[in-house]
């Protein structure tokens, strides 16, 4: 839909119809011409799109040149009259071909009766099937155009656009009488249809233009948005150009600028695509963005990849034409739809009214006259709940007087009191900003949140641009606060009601990310950014000191909890220290599961719902105790032996039998336990009748909301092999596994703890599960120096394009003697039992294991001994494990594994 008509002017050195006549007359073989005719021309215009030619030129071109070749294939079969037509609709029929899209066409007869025309219509479509042409057909009447296009929407707007390629036009002239508004889907219809549709479409992709692999025709800013301008303009006013609509007053001059560029940018990226892929490709898979990063110039610079550059200009190209779509869709909602009911008008105050429970500025002058209104109108909607949405012209004021939020703006204490008390409101804070962002406002009044719009990471752990994840996380801190949350985050829920300030945890959410991209550690830069941000907000000292150590901090308790065994009282003394205080505690959980919530929706499951739950209330009884009182090893173990005790006497276990049990077994193993699993566990082994088969115990489906998972424990011989033939066993069974604890009893047995999931990331819920995964495991442990082979099943493709050489982490902790291994490497198939048989290979002893996968890497961590239990402190013997692990795997990766 263009500003003006956009007439191709026809190429001769494109396609010359009048030669190909002649080449088709003294050709051997008719296919064989047109098939390297069409490839000939489609080779023309790639080397014309890789020179920088107009791509209109070269969208337009294309159609042009396929109206000139089927008009020769309609001439080489016989029609016995001229009640039949070739007609282009759809994309083609608006003149427009990509170099892989679909040639959407219409064969239209006159009358219901298709005999006379059925030997030539199955020999013409046969024909075009032959030289490799991707048509989209239909045979219709006039009256068959009719009852379909009334029964069905999209087939009412395929027909819309509409061009004769050969036979009587006046057949489509009819066709488009029949189909107007006075016949069916009036105006309004027709509009709520579509916009229903849009609606549907968004949805399916979470109402995000930042998808990590977007759709560039379905989107959200997406080619279909533009293209539903088109259609609505076209159904209700008649017109078929952008200048329409400006003479309609429907757009601006600027606003058309927007389009057409987004639009010629959109059509560049897939024009790119069709020809990397060779195919009708829409979606921009990360098989391909690095490709046409390269292919439009960008290069890997200090700052970012090229690939991430070339996204970036993606999403504010999308993030544009959205706000653009918003502003044309209320307009057409004022005009079509609202224009058929009365008025309902509230006033505000002197600057905005509320119209049909939309929010409107009283005159044109109201941002002008009084710049605050700029902020004050989304704290309006704060306060009132009753306001659905911005009215089209007042959204397109918003984006004409945003050039107004100068640095004085923002350091006018009346706008940055408006900004707080927009904070401070109970109403839906999160929504107000996310509006604030969609019309360009929080980027302008928070300079240093508008760098970060669109800004992405090339992985698949941050799937959201940090503008989009920040957003989120507002959108689930605000969430925390309703009814429902008590049921999907009861724990959150419970600590966020109480914060004393919650403008405050809005504020860290707001900054925790702002400092990506710009070099150096972002925690520390987006703690010093929103100093600045409470200094001009004045806020107290004791505040500002409070968001910026939560900004600066945002990340030590998701980490604390997955990386490190918060089992461990000097672990959780060590984590006190730093968070100091409960309120900072309280705080700090909320920004931690709304961060882990907003990063990836995957991430969040009932294994981290738990371990950060226990995090927080070991933290919070230390915290209790006072930080001069740490908790005692010793005497945490002696408090879970003497709780364990009382269950076992309950159950009728005489304690002579339990204490000769536990005086085989480490500390350790009295630590990663409740008191309650440790003598369910006792009672388990002391009963086992089989000593020389393994015990394998799995949680009760009752009782994995106390886990956070399912708990696999494994009481069985110390043998080498154990972990690999364990892990290896696992996976064969597709369980993932989030977490493990090895101990051994003094008498050579291995106790063995798994907390696993389901590849859904669910625990498991059925008896025959459990009952297949016993069986499984004793059959593999019963000799676990012949398990199953390691997994070979395919790398995900996603996987496959974040490749990324093994990194290997040795350390020693001189007062637990004890070494850690950290792995980082892409994740696949079979990884744990590839690390699990090094260790064996090499004669290291495992205790520990927990396991992180974030997006497309994983990050596990090892505690390992010598098989003496002491640490790994020859160099050599360091070295070598590390260059092994690394060996391994990146060649595991390479082999496509």
């Amino acid at each position: 839909m263009p500003l003006t008509p956009y007439e191709f002017e026809p190429d001769p050195s494109l396609f010359n119809k009048h030669t190909f006549k002649q080449q088709l007359a003294e050709a051997k073989s008719s296919i064989s011409l047109f098939k390297q005719t069409i490839q000939g021309v489609q080779d023309t215009l790639d080397q014309r799109f890789l020179d920088d030619a107009d791509i209109r030129d070269l969208v337009h071109g294309r159609a042009w040149f396929m109206d000139q070749l089927l008009s020769v294939v309609w001439e080489q079969f016989d029609w016995p009259d001229n009640n039949i037509s070739l007609i282009a609709v759809g994309g083609y029929g608006r003149g427009e071909l990509h170099p892989h899209s679909d040639i959407d066409l219409l064969i239209l007869l006159r009358n219901d009766d298709d005999a006379p025309y059925r030997d030539s219509l199955e020999r013409l479509i046969t024909f075009m099937w032959d030289i490799s042409l991707d048509i989209g057909h239909s045979v219709r009447s006039l009256s068959d155009c009719e009852r379909e296009a009334r029964a069905d929407i999209t087939v009412a707007t395929n027909l819309l656009e509409n061009r004769t390629i050969v036979g009587p036009d006046n057949l489509r002239e009819e066709m488009v009488l029949r189909l107007n508004t006075e016949h069916m889907w009036s105006s309004s219809e027709f509009f709520e249809a579509k916009w229903q549709e849009q609606i549907k479409r968004h949805y399916k992709y979470d109402n995000n233009e930042y998808n990590l692999e977007p759709n560039i025709k379905s989107s959200p800013g997406g080619l279909r948005d533009i293209q539903m301008i088109g259609w609505v303009a076209k159904r209700h006013f008649g017109t078929h150009t952008l200048e329409g609509l400006m003479r309609e007053g429907f757009l601006t001059e600027s606003e058309v600028r927007i389009m057409e560029q987004g639009q010629a940018f959109l059509w560049q990226v897939r024009y790119a695509l069709h020809m990397t892929a060779g195919r009708a490709e829409d979606r921009l898979l990360f098989d391909h963005q690095r490709t046409l990063a390269d292919l439009f110039g960008y290069a890997d610079n200090d700052e970012r990849l090229a690939v991430e550059q070339f996204m970036r200009r993606y999403y504010r190209v999308v993030m544009s034409l959205t706000e653009l779509n918003d502003v044309l869709m209320q307009h057409f909602d004022d005009a079509i739809l609202q224009s058929r009911h009365e008025a309902k008008v509230e006033i505000l105050n002197k600057r905005f009214q509320i119209v049909n429970h939309k929010i409107e500025a009283t005159h044109n002058r109201v941002f002008e006259n009084t710049p605050f209104a700029l902020l004050e109108i989304f704290l309006l909607m704060a306060q009132n709940p009753q306001i659905e949405s911005v009215r089209a012209s007042t959204i397109r004021l918003l984006r004409d007087n945003r050039h107004l939020i100068d640095e004085s703006f923002r350091q006018d204490i009346r706008h940055s009191s408006l900004f707080m008390e927009l904070l401070r409101s109970p109403g839906n804070v999160a929504r107000q900003l996310r509006r604030m962002s969609r019309y360009g406002i929080l980027g302008k009044y928070l300079p240093e949140f508008g760098y970060a719009i669109g800004l992405m990471q090339h992985d698949l752990f941050h799937i959201y641009t940090v503008d989009a994840h920040t957003l989120l996380l507002l959108k689930f801190m605000h969430r925390f606060q309703k009814e429902e949350a008590r049921k999907a985050f009861p724990f959150a829920a419970q600590i966020f009601h109480r914060l004393p300030k919650r403008e405050l945890a809005y504020i860290a959410g707001l900054y925790h990310d702002i400092g990506k991209g710009r070099g150096g550690d972002h925690s520390e830069l987006g703690a010093k950014d929103v100093l600045q941000f409470c200094e001009r907000h004045h806020l107290s000292k004791h505040d500002a000191r409070l968001v910026s150590w939560l900004v600066e901090h945002h990340l030590l308790m998701s980490m604390t909890a997955q990386k490190k065994d918060i089992s461990d009282p000097e672990v959780i003394q060590e984590f006190v220290m730093t968070v100091r205080d409960e309120t900072r505690l309280d705080y700090l959980y909320i920004l931690t599961v709304a961060d882990i919530n907003a990063t990836n929706p995957n991430l969040w499951n009932s294994w981290r719902a738990t371990l950060l739950q226990q995090l927080y209330v070991e933290s919070k009884r230390a915290l209790r105790r006072g930080l001069e009182n740490p908790i005692d090893r010793q005497e945490w173990v002696e408090e879970t032996q003497q709780d364990a005790l009382i269950f076992l006497k309950k159950w009728g276990v005489e304690e002579t039998r339990i204490w000769p049990l536990w005086n085989l077994l480490g500390e350790e193993y009295f630590l990663q336990d409740s008191a309650r699993e440790i003598a369910f566990q006792t009672e388990q082994i002391l009963d086992h009748k089989e000593p020389n088969m393994p015990l394998v115990l799995v949680t009760n489906p009752k009782k994995v909301e106390q886990v956070g998972g399912t708990k696999v424990f494994i009481y069985t011989k110390e043998q080498d092999h154990l972990f690999a033939a364990t892990v290896a066993a696992m996976e064969q069974l597709g369980l993932n596994i989030h977490d493990s604890r090895i101990s051994t009893s003094s008498n050579g047995y291995s106790l063995d703890t798994y907390i696993v999931l389901e590849s859904n990331d669910e625990p498991i819920r059925d008896e025959a599960r459990i009952e297949e995964i016993k069986h499984v495991l004793i059959e593999e442990l019963d000799d676990p120096a012949d398990y199953s082979e390691i997994i070979q099943r395919r790398t995900p493709r996603q996987l496959k394009h974040f490749t990324m050489p093994t990194q290997v982490i040795i350390s020693n902790d001189p007062i637990s003697q004890r070494t850690t291994l950290e792995v980082i490497t892409p994740d696949r198939p079979g990884l744990l039992a590839r690390i699990g048989r090094i260790f064996v290979e090499m004669d290291i002893n495992i205790l520990s294991a927990k396991i992180i996968t974030l997006g497309e890497r994983v990050e596990d961590i090892f505690v390992i001994t010598d098989r003496t239990l002491g640490p790994i402190s020859d160099p050599n013997l360091c070295e070598k494990l590390r260059y092994r692990i690394c060996h391994d795997l990146d060649e595991q990766v390479s082999n496509g594994h």
